[in-house]
């Protein structure tokens, strides 16, 4: 059987956790998981309909954003200093626990 972790999603004021396969990116346990977290572009990086926030915490455990995802956050509606795109956060053990808001509205801005 392959490790998993645990995430959580608050989603419209609501806590909802799962558990995850590791090396699974936020935006594909948010799919398997029935979270309303669209991801237009399907993960390539052209959109920022997958924008979460971050828990401070955890944020700080996450490699920095690349140049490409920080230019599609700067469209993301409701930019917080811990958004990130999930279609960039790959679940590791580290990460187990992780907690993510999704916005309650997503801009789709494609380039």
């Amino acid at each position: 059987m392959s490790e998993t972790v645990k995430v959580i999603f608050l989603e419209k004021g609501e806590k909802k956790e799962f558990q995850v396969p590791v090396g699974t990116t936020v935006l594909q346990a948010a799919r398997d998981n029935n979270i309303d977290l669209e991801g237009a572009c399907e993960g390539s990086l052209a959109c920022s309909t997958c924008h979460v926030i971050v828990e401070k915490d955890f944020y700080e455990m996450l490699q920095e954003p690349s140049e490409d995802e920080e230019d599609m956050l700067d469209l993301a509606f409701g930019l917080t200093p811990t958004s990130r795109l999930g279609c960039q956060i790959t679940l590791t053990k580290e990460l187990d626990g992780l907690t993510l808001t999704v916005p309650g509205e997503t801009r789709n801005v494609s380039l």
